[in-house]
């Protein structure tokens, strides 16, 4: 009976055992989460994006004439002064080299050019005799006239003989003239036929080519001796020192944020701290760029000055890489709350408050939303306690208990 009565109580203690250890394990635990504070400081939100450093009267030096150029002896970066450095030289180019065609033919026009010459002065000889006889027999009708012989009818008539004569003359002289124009023309054609320039070319000097603008060569689009038209690119000259500026090409959905007169962070240029800028136009046009992922965009070509230019490094130069952060909006006692807290209920924000060792689902007002930080408007108060990267595991009125070191 006693031996009954032990194995009893022991099954019975074993099975109490076994109740709480199942009672243990399957108890509800606290959800491990990271906590955040809400807290009061200043906030920004920003428009990123790249950009680039650009002299904004950058000057393109091109050639006045069609010649050659000379080497170009001056390197980017060497000072120039308006007006007074010559930064390249011209030249008049050869005469093209005729092919046996093309001097054949420019042969055979300058003896057809003689020959109408030869023809034009056969026609002003002719013309001359034509007036020296008008003017002989104008003299004799005039001396008729005066003595009674003959009539005034007949005198006009003599009269415009010889003024006709003249005009005569005057054409043939004109004819003659252009003639001789057109064999000069023709005889051109094969001045230089060899590849030799002729004696007047070779005498002419180089056109020496003044720098526009006082700075600093930029770049050299055209180093090598060579043969130009008017008009072609040889270098450019920029003032970098004091006229040097930012340009950023933003989506057009973030340009219609930014307006002239704001505040911009110029980073990541090279040192270890943000350039002070400022908007100074956005262009109203914007253009059509493909991503990289050849994504279509709009983009809006926006221009930023530095605040103060002594500010700026002297290392900085044209076509830098630097990326901008343009400030649209800014206050200095934000009760700011991290924005990986927060998720949507319906159409509305909320978080999950940490009260008393539990999750508490509140609806929030937010202003702003930089992607790190969110503007509170009503809902929270400086110094509450948020869940950040709340997961399905969490629902209102969850035990929830502190992973990570407080994050503000």
């Amino acid at each position: 009976m006693f031996k009954t009565y032990s194995r009893s109580v022991f099954v019975a203690f074993a099975a109490t055992l076994l109740v709480l250890a199942l009672a243990y394990a399957f108890w509800p635990r606290p959800v491990p989460v990271d906590i955040g504070i809400v807290v009061t400081q200043p906030m920004m939100d920003t428009v990123n994006e790249d950009g680039r450093t650009r002299v904004h009267d950058a000057y393109v030096v091109s050639t006045p004439v069609a010649g050659r150029l000379r080497r170009v002896d001056v390197e980017p970066g060497d000072p120039v002064e308006r007006g007074e450095d010559i930064v390249a030289y011209m030249a008049p180019s050869n005469p093209a080299v005729l092919d046996v065609r093309t001097r054949e033919q420019a042969r055979t026009n300058v003896s057809a050019s003689e020959a109408a010459l030869r023809l034009a002065q056969a026609e002003r000889n002719r013309a001359v005799a034509d007036q020296e006889l008008a003017d002989s027999e104008l003299e004799r009708q005039i001396y008729l006239r005066d003595n009674g012989i003959s009539s005034q009818a007949a005198l006009d008539r003599f009269v415009r003989q010889s003024r006709s004569a003249s005009a005569a003359l005057d054409s043939a002289d004109a004819a003659v003239s252009v003639r001789e124009a057109e064999l000069a023309n023709a005889q051109s054609m094969l001045s230089g036929m060899d590849g030799s320039p002729s004696a007047e070319i070779q005498i002419l000097e180089d056109i020496p080519i003044r720098a526009p603008a006082s700075g600093r060569v930029l770049r050299l689009i055209q180093q090598s001796e060579t043969t130009l038209p008017a008009g072609s690119p040889i270098l450019e000259i920029g003032n970098v020192e004091s006229d040097l500026e930012v340009v950023v090409e933003l989506l057009s959905t973030d340009a219609v944020q930014v307006s002239p007169g704001q505040r911009v962070l110029i980073a990541d240029w090279g040192g270890a701290y943000d350039i002070e800028g400022i908007v100074d136009r956005v262009d109203p046009w914007a253009f059509t760029k493909f991503s990289a992922l050849g994504v279509e965009e709009q983009r809006v070509n926006t221009m930023i000055r530095f605040a103060d230019p002594a500010d700026r490094p002297a290392s900085l130069g044209h076509g830098y890489r630097v990326v901008t952060r343009i400030i649209i909006w800014e206050q200095e006692d934000a009760l700011v709350v991290p924005s990986s807290a927060l998720f949507r209920v319906g159409e509305h924000w909320s978080v999950y408050a940490v009260r008393n060792g539990r999750a508490r689902s509140v609806r929030v007002e937010i202003d702003r939303n930089n992607g790190l930080q969110a503007h509170i408007l009503s809902g929270l108060e400086e110094g509450d306690s948020v869940v950040l990267f709340p997961s399905s595991a969490i629902t209102d009125n969850t035990a929830v208990t502190a992973r990570n070191s407080v994050a503000r």
